[in-house]
């Protein structure tokens, strides 16, 4: 058995593990797949803000298993049940808490995979009341999936998409593309991705995308959509998906960038009288909403799944992951 720890920016450490002792009100999850995202690469290449990782830690937010044991207090009908989880240990009593938004619980940030251990092990303990139970038949390997999904999920949530709207994605990549899958169910009259290039463009298509258009090309499009979800967290993105947004339209901002940006203009906003929402991680709410999505067969994170690395070949998965190739998309590390 193997856990993989991140001591520090670059230094990764594959040790041997033994299952865990579940305590009360925890679960033990045999963990079947666990991704790497954005947040993993700013851990390794330590540029993720100090209050969001705690080193030593072993990383893993996104993942999917199968309940192996359960400690007091918690439903042994869950031993053997496919699962996913959710990453905020959030405290349950304080106000944002007590109104759904677990994400922004007011005690001090503790997550998964950054300040907890996390998934990238055969083995994975975590407060039972974070579980999600799947569908006997589920496909582990699309499910690993759901965590990303769910931040998108609150997302779609946000954007409020009815039927005949026209909407657009500003970016192309894992989060934009399970935003189009979800999007495509509340039937608008047009989904548009707009990503640097046309490469994805059938990808695209197959969740459920009318069209992609370039970075560039997109400027021909301003003031056309109804609701614009920006999910790329690149410089001018956030700009760009106000302007593609008609005046007294929706825009949601769910991508973190880094480094200067395009500054929104406050004038510009109040003049279109536009509604901006932003999302940071996940609530119960939207992972429920995930999960029944992907329990529906509406979402499937599967279908962009690229790459597929043993846990111990991590270090050449976050080599693949910086050559930033069109066809990388989303990578699994499997124990």
């Amino acid at each position: 058995m193997s856990t993989v720890w991140l001591d520090a920016p670059g230094a990764l450490r594959m040790v041997d593990s033994q299952p865990p002792e579940p305590m009360a009100g925890e679960a033990v999850v045999r963990v079947g797949y666990a991704g790497i995202c954005g947040s993993d690469r700013e851990m390794f290449a330590g540029t993720r803000p100090a209050p969001y990782v705690r080193y030593p830690v072993v990383p893993g937010h996104e993942w999917s298993g199968t309940v192996a044991a359960v400690g007091a207090g918690v439903d042994a009908d869950l031993v053997g049940r496919k699962v996913v989880g959710e990453g905020f240990r959030n405290c349950q009593v304080c106000a944002a808490c007590r109104r759904g938004d677990a994400n922004l619980c007011a005690a001090p940030y503790a997550e998964t995979g950054f300040t907890e251990p996390g998934a990238w092990s055969d083995w994975l303990r975590l407060p039972a009341r974070l579980l999600h139970a799947l569908p006997a038949d589920a496909d582990l390997r699309a499910a690993a999936g759901l965590e990303p999904a769910a931040c998108v999920a609150a997302a779609c949530l946000a954007a409020a998409v009815v039927p005949g709207e026209r909407v657009a994605v500003v970016g192309g990549g894992m989060l934009g593309l399970l935003a189009v899958q979800l999007l495509r169910a509340a039937g608008p009259a047009e989904l548009v991705v707009v990503h640097p290039t046309t490469q994805r463009a059938a990808l695209a298509a197959a969740c459920g995308a009318d069209d992609v258009v370039t970075v560039d090309a997109a400027t021909r499009l301003t003031g056309r959509f109804d609701a614009v979800l920006e999910t790329a967290g690149a410089a001018g993105a956030a700009h760009q998906a106000v302007t593609l947004t008609r005046r007294g339209g929706r825009t949601v901002l769910a991508g973190l960038p880094s480094g200067a940006d395009t500054p929104l203009v406050p004038a510009e906003l109040v003049t279109a009288k536009a509604t901006i929402h932003t999302v940071f991680g996940a609530p119960p709410r939207a992972w429920t909403h995930a999960v029944a999505a992907f329990t529906a067969g509406i979402l499937d994170p599967g279908r962009l799944v690229t790459h597929e690395l043993a846990l111990t070949d991590v270090a050449d998965a976050f080599g693949l992951l910086a050559e930033r190739r069109d066809d990388v998309l989303k990578v699994l590390l499997h124990p």
